[in-house]
């Protein structure tokens, strides 16, 4: 590849990693200070936690609405009105006097939050094709990695030197300068010629259309649960490292630091291996080492005290795997469907987010009272992955035989 069109792609994976972040920052920031939020703001526990909960479940229903919206006006419209309102969004977080309003902003960040992540891997496949667009999924995944590392260190400093109420002045921050660098350095990838009409007839048939396909559904639904497995450890991280870990409120990077060293390292492998592995080969290799990760994970609550590195290894492990197996499901996912690439990671977005706010709104709130309840948590999430994944090869080998 020229040296100019690699720079153009290194620029681009560095502002789409970039908007991806929003969601990442506006869920981990806010982790080490929600009980002090709870205490201000005179709400308990499970009040405050509704914050997270709220903003997890906007998140996942504008999912369905990002990439169908970006076929129909075009990917760089929907992302410059989505910063702005996610600033917008965020002041108003700063400045609530209760619950009610906070929620209500939060609501609002979550509507916004999502359209980096979805419009971004749409914009990826505008651009290139097959080996190379494997690279710079993944490339935008080593950099999009780092946010969940560095956000509950930021909250963490952030709600020590200036108050919980910084920590959304800063998310505010994110928003505005991502406005102003999309404005600035974005190009529209999706032309007037290949976009769909903006009917809700029309957009309505699209969903029916994805949604119909039973490849689309398990390997949706494989990918969800692959996630869900490490996801249940954000909502639970407060419990997880401040009671049974013993760490606290400015030491979440023991747990976030070797996770998102996983999936960096996973981003990287993908990378690495795009055109010398298959994508089957691959992911077979990711789900080896997220089985040997829960494997290890249940060693260490059985056999092991609890503590730091033997309780956050394991995570490592997982996340390594949970990256190497998902940009190439997510390409294989858009590619059933060329002329409607927004709408399927719209819908995958959808399923992978609703079942994170599930899990941090009900599962995790019953488990993370264990280690224990953790880990065979994750294993049962992985389970369900892997069996929805093999359905999927079944159906396709089958498919393979008629053909022939």
């Amino acid at each position: 590849m020229p040296s100019s069109a690699t720079k153009r792609h290194g620029a681009l994976a560095f502002l789409l990693a970039a908007l991806s972040t929003v969601g990442p920052f506006s869920i981990d920031t806010f982790l080490p200070a929600m009980h002090a939020i709870g205490d201000a703001l005179g709400v308990d526990a499970i009040e405050i936690q509704q914050a997270l909960t709220v903003y997890l479940l906007c998140y996942a229903f504008m999912m369905l609405w990002h990439g169908a919206i970006s076929d129909a006006v075009g990917r760089r419209r929907v992302l410059l009105v989505s910063t702005l309102l996610f600033g917008v969004a965020s002041v108003g977080c700063a400045l609530a006097p209760n619950l009610g309003t906070l929620l209500l902003f939060r609501a609002l960040q979550g509507l916004c939050g999502g359209a980096g992540l979805v419009v971004g891997r749409a914009i990826i496949r505008d651009c290139l094709d097959g080996a190379a667009a494997q690279r710079l999924m993944s490339q935008v995944t080593m950099l999009f990695s780092l946010s969940p590392a560095l956000a509950p260190v930021v909250g963490g400093f952030l709600y020590g030197g200036f108050g919980w109420r910084s920590i959304f002045v800063f998310m505010a921050l994110i928003g505005f300068g991502l406005f102003a660098m999309s404005w600035f350095a974005l190009p529209e990838t999706h032309p007037p010629e290949k976009r769909q009409a903006l009917r809700f007839s029309t957009m309505w048939q699209a969903y029916l259309t994805v949604l119909g396909k039973r490849e689309f559904q398990l390997l949706a639904a494989a990918v969800s649960c692959n996630f869900a497995g490490f996801f249940l450890y954000i909502p639970s991280a407060p419990v997880f490292l401040m009671r049974h870990l013993g760490l606290g409120p400015d030491e979440f990077l023991w747990m976030f630091g070797p996770a998102v060293g996983g999936i960096m390292l996973g981003a990287f492998l993908s990378g690495k291996m795009a055109g010398r592995r298959g994508a089957r080969e691959l992911v077979s290799l990711a789900y080896w080492m997220m089985f040997i990760a829960a494997a290890a994970n249940l060693a260490v609550c059985l056999w092991l005290p609890a503590g730091v590195p033997q309780s956050v290894l394991p995570l490592m492990l997982y996340t390594t795997g949970m990256s190497l197996a998902s940009p190439s499901i997510t390409l294989t996912l858009m590619d059933q469907f060329p002329e409607l690439r927004g709408t399927v990671s719209s819908l995958q977005g959808f399923t992978q987010t609703m079942l994170a706010s599930i899990v941090a709104g009900v599962v995790s709130p019953l488990v993370w009272g264990s280690p224990l309840m953790l880990a065979l948590t994750m294993t049962a999430f992985l389970t369900l992955g892997f069996s929805f994944r093999y359905a999927y090869r079944l159906r396709v080998g089958r498919a393979s035989c008629l053909e022939r």
